[in-house]
């Protein structure tokens, strides 16, 4: 098990490990799916949790077949979401460590799915919010001791002004 509320500096190893989970997405989804990579390990220099982040976009009709892909493929279900959002993730040996990925499934092209990569964008463009955001990340940390609701909560204003 990894402990996954501690903030950790920026790997370039982050984009590897994307790398090679997008390949194996790649190998048993549909062909007509999108992938990115999301989340603080998609942004040089900010840090993080280590959590690979991927966003899906899928055909809304398509979603039963790529649970039961996922389901068979070892990803957990079910992990959480809301209506426009399935979140699941994996964990893997890499390494010598424990490594996780977040696989978040929306609609292709809809407000779940550009909100995620216009954060993205903007915050490989701009350093000094990386750097804001980095030291907010840090505090969260802190603060939240593991709960997520607490962490996602003390982010929520920073990231909404980059949608």
């Amino acid at each position: 098990m990894m402990n996954k509320y501690k903030f950790r500096k920026y790997s370039p190893k982050y984009k590897l490990f994307y790398q090679r989970e997008r390949a194996k997405l790649k190998r048993i989804l549909p062909k007509d799916i999108k992938i990115e990579h999301i989340g603080s390990t998609a942004v040089p220099k900010l840090g993080g949790k280590e959590i690979v982040d991927i966003l899906i976009g899928i055909n809304k009709k398509d979603i039963s077949k790529i649970k039961k892909i996922l389901q068979k493929n070892n990803y957990s279900f079910p992990v959480g979401g809301n209506k426009n959002r399935l979140y699941v993730e994996k964990d893997y040996k890499y390494g010598g460590q424990t490594r996780r990925v977040h696989l978040h499934l929306v609609s292709k092209n809809s407000k779940a799915w550009k909100e995620p990569l216009k954060v993205r964008d903007q915050l490989r463009k701009n350093k000094n919010k990386v750097n804001k955001y980095a030291e907010l990340k840090k505090k969260a940390v802190k603060i939240s001791k593991g709960k997520g609701e607490i962490y996602k909560k003390y982010k929520k204003s920073f990231l909404d002004k980059l949608k």
